[in-house]
C-alpha cells in the first residue's frame, strides 16, 4: 500500500451564536481562523481524514504531505515523518527562527510532533490504518481503558444570567459540569452563584482564566471566596506558568485544586518536580503525544484531561480515542466542539450518553466525512502533494 496523492480542504465553520462570549465581553473571534481538512488517498482505494488546528501554515502542511507520497502507511514511524524540501535554517538553532527542538532533524526525516499541521496527518494515516487492519484507532494506540469518556460543558467569559441560562441547558443535555472561561475583573462569584443556583450544587465548575488571574495575592484572594463553593473543583492556568514558584504557592494557600495546560513533556516534567500541580491538561499536540505526556504524568500519580481548542468533528473523535487509550485520563474533557460549531463536517455524529462521549468500534477514525458540509464550508481546496 502506498499514499498516492493528499489534499487540503480549507476551511471555516463559524461557532454558533451565543455560545462563546455576551457581549459586554467582547466577540469571540477564534472560529474566524482557518483550519484544514486532510484527505490521505492511498493506491488501494482505502482514504483516511484528518483536521488541523486552527492557523496553520499551509507551506508546512506541503512540506509534510510532498514527504509522504509513495509512503507506506504501515511502515511509517510516529514522530518520523519524512518531510521535502527541508531548509538549512530549520536546523539550525541560531537562525532568525529561532530554537525548534520539535525538529531535530537527521538527513532523513524530522521529529515533527509538536510542528503545527503534524496531528492532521497523523489522524488520517492511522486511520487507514485502521481501515486496512479492520481496528478502531485507540488499538492501534495500545487498546482502550474504557469505552466512554467523561466530557464537561463549556461556556466563555458570560453576565451571570446567560451563564446560569448555559447551564440548565448543559444539564438538560446530561452534563455533570462545565468549564468556565473567565478574567479576574469578571463578577466571578455572582457567575457561579447564578450557575449553582440553576444547576444544582452538584454540577461541577472548572475555572479557567487563561492566565487572567495575574498574581498570586490576587488570586489567592479570590479563590479564598471560591472555597465556599464546593462545585468549584478545580483553577487552570491562573497565572503566566515561566513562574512555577506562584503555581506552587497557590497550591499551598488553596484546597482547589490546580490545573495546568501544558504540551510540552519537559513543561511537564518541571511542573511535577516542582510540585506545582494536581491534575494536567493536555491539548494541541498528536494523539501519540497526549499519550506520551498522559503516561509522564500517571507515573507521577496525577490524573489528566484532554482539552480542545473547540474544534471540528474530525478532531474531537480523534481526541475520543486517545482519551480511552490513556489510563489516567479519568478526568472531564473537553470534547465540545462539535456542539458548538455549526457543523462538524462529519456524517456520523459522536454519540453521548449522558455526560459520556461513547468509544467507536469501527475501523480506523470511525466517522466519514460529510462532503456536503466541507464543500459549503471549504474556502479553498488544494492538492498538497501528489
Amino acid at each position: 500500500m502506498k499514499i498516492i496523492r493528499i489534499k487540503g480542504f480549507k476551511v471555516v465553520v463559524l461557532t454558533k451564536p451565543s455560545s462563546i462570549n455576551s457581549p459586554e465581553f467582547g466577540k469571540a473571534t477564534f472560529d474566524e481562523i482557518p483550519k484544514y481538512i486532510i484527505v490521505v488517498e492511498t493506491d488501494e482505494g482505502i482514504t483516511g481524514i484528518g483536521e488541523t488546528a486552527r492557523g496553520v501554515d499551509e507551506e508546512n502542511l506541503i512540506r509534510i504531505a510532498k514527504g509522504l507520497i509513495g509512503e507506506n502507511p504501515l511502515k511509517l514511524s510516529w514522530g518520523h515523518l519524512p518531510v521535502a524540501e527541508k531548509k538549512e535554517t530549520e536546523l539550525n538553532p541560531e537562525s532568525k527562527y529561532g530554537p525548534r527542538p520539535w525538529e531535530r532533524g537527521t538527513e532523513d526525516n524530522f521529529v515533527l510532533e509538536f510542528s503545527k499541521g503534524y496531528e492532521a496527518f497523523e489522524i488520517a494515516i492511522y486511520d487507514v490504518i485502521g481501515k486496512y487492519l479492520e481496528l478502531p484507532i485507540y488499538q492501534l494506540l495500545g487498546g482502550a481503558y474504557r469505552n466512554k469518556v467523561l466530557v464537561n460543558f463549556w461556556i466563555g467569559r458570560m453576565t451571570p444570567e446567560e451563564a446560569a441560562k448555559k447551564a440548565r441547558e448543559g444539564k438538560e443535555k446530561g452534563f455533570r459540569g462545565l468549564k468556565m472561561k473567565c478574567a479576574l475583573e469578571d463578577p466571578i462569584v455572582e457567575r457561579i452563584e447564578a450557575i449553582t443556583e440553576a444547576a444544582g450544587e452538584d454540577f461541577e465548575i472548572i475555572v479557567d482564566p487563561n492566565e487572567r488571574f495575574y498574581r498570586p495575592a490576587e488570586a489567592i484572594k479570590l479563590l479564598k471566596q471560591l472555597e465556599d463553593f464546593k462545585n468549584v473543583v478545580m483553577v487552570e492556568d491562573p497565572f503566566p506558568k515561566k513562574n512555577m514558584n506562584w503555581y506552587v504557592q497557590l497550591r499551598q494557600k488553596t484546597t482547589i485544586p490546580v490545573l495546568m495546560h501544558l504540551q510540552d513533556d519537559r513543561d511537564l516534567i518541571n511542573a511535577i518536580k516542582h510540585e506545582a500541580i494536581d491534575y494536567l491538561n493536555t491539548c494541541g499536540n498528536s494523539m501519540t503525544a497526549f499519550l506520551r505526556m498522559a503516561n509522564i504524568a500517571d507515573a507521577a500519580g496525577i490524573p489528566c484531561r484532554h482539552g480542545s481548542g473547540l474544534d471540528l468533528g474530525i478532531l474531537d473523535m480523534s481526541y475520543i480515542h486517545a482519551c480511552a487509550a490513556a489510563k489516567n485520563c479519568i478526568l472531564p474533557s473537553g470534547i465540545q466542539g462539535h456542539f458548538i460549531r455549526e457543523d462538524d463536517l462529519i456524517e456520523e455524529k459522536i454519540k453521548f450518553e449522558g455526560p459520556y462521549a461513547i468509544v467507536p468500534n469501527r475501523p480506523g477514525l470511525g466517522v466519514n466525512l460529510d462532503w456536503d458540509a466541507l464543500i459549503k464550508y471549504t474556502i479553498e481546496e488544494i492538492v498538497l502533494a501528489e
